[in-house]
């Protein structure tokens, strides 16, 4: 019986001591008044949950204790931070997009048929031109306003409230926070940023989720997030990537990977490298924007350290899958 009760209560201590739940307070900047109905989330996963009236929240990030924590709102810009105390309450400030929302209210005032045009561009450049980003669908795309400036000729794009992705071919429904939209007419090239809250799609069908499960599986071979995952267990090659630097010299865990402790890891290295996978020839090219890109062993990464060119910048929304995704098929 002792002993029954000393394994219990051993299971509790450790349970309490690993466990970490982020509490806190969302304000807002110009007033200090309290952000109800806020979302609190882990960019890329189904971990989430809101503020209270009280702009009070509460949430478990156990599983991913090395990944920032993102904050959203309505008519407020989202906020990441990766800096914070996990003992203490957070209080974390948004700022309103007041001057935003009075821009895209008087430039959205454009004819039906240049409407649509702008929305077709929207799609393809933002879910991606690949068959599960061209089968994807924004549910409220009513919520979506352009406006273009033809000095810069530029496309932007704004969202009045966050984007309501349904990705039928991956099974998931996708809540996107699009902070910025930008499209360059004479290059041809774009950039986006925002945050995403995946949910699971729920299916009963037999067969449908086997379809389902093999198409995730596609999506995530060669991704970035399977590059990522590959590169923390040091398990590169025999995964199927290649990497090389413009010499086409090979390069391996040692050449690419700072370590400073246990959970946290870099990709360094001092100029474009290039990834084959299952190929001796890269077909995507990482070019660094810092020294450092911290990454974790679900596949995240810092994404304001890198871009991407070739196959895996074709990779957009609609070929997504979030950090909890296991690739269990064999």
């Amino acid at each position: 019986m002792k002993k029954t009760i000393l394994f219990l209560l051993l299971i509790n201590f450790c349970s309490f001591t690993y466990s970490q739940i982020i509490k806190g307070t969302i304000l807002d900047k110009s007033n200090d008044s309290r952000i109800s109905f806020a979302t609190i989330y882990l960019n890329g996963t189904y971990v989430g949950t809101n503020s209270d009236q009280t702009g009070y929240f509460e949430l478990d990030i156990t599983k991913y204790s090395s990944m920032p924590l993102t904050i959203s709102a309505l008519g407020y810009y989202s906020i990441t931070l990766s800096d914070f105390s996990k003992d203490k309450p957070l209080i974390a400030y948004l700022t309103p997009k007041v001057f935003e929302l009075d821009e895209v209210v008087v430039k959205s005032k454009s004819l039906s048929r240049e409407r649509k045009e702008k929305l077709i561009l929207f799609r393809n450049e933002f879910l991606g031109p690949t068959e599960n980003g061209q089968n994807c669908e924004i549910t409220n795309e009513n919520d979506i306003s352009f406006n273009y400036d033809s000095d810069k000729d530029t496309l932007k794009a704004f969202a009045s409230k966050p984007l309501l992705i349904n990705n039928r071919r991956l099974g998931y429904k996708i809540t996107y926070y699009l902070d910025k939209f930008e499209y360059y007419k004479k290059t041809k090239s774009f950039f986006y940023q925002g945050t995403i809250i995946f949910n699971e799609d729920s299916i009963s069908d037999k067969t449908q989720k086997q379809s389902i499960d093999r198409r995730r599986r596609y999506a995530y071979l060669g991704s970035r997030m399977h590059f990522f995952r590959e590169l923390w267990t040091n398990n590169l090659s025999k995964s199927g990537f290649k990497i090389l630097n413009s010499s086409d010299e090979n390069l391996d865990y040692k050449n690419l990977v700072i370590q400073k402790d246990s959970l946290r890891k870099f990709l360094s290295y001092n100029e474009k490298i290039g990834i084959g996978y299952y190929s001796r020839t890269p077909s995507s090219y990482i070019v660094f924007h810092k020294n450092e890109v911290f990454f974790d062993k679900n596949g995240y990464f810092d994404s304001s350290g890198v871009a991407w060119e070739g196959q895996m910048a074709k990779l957009r929304i609609g070929d997504l899958l979030p950090y909890e995704y296991s690739n269990n098929l064999k």
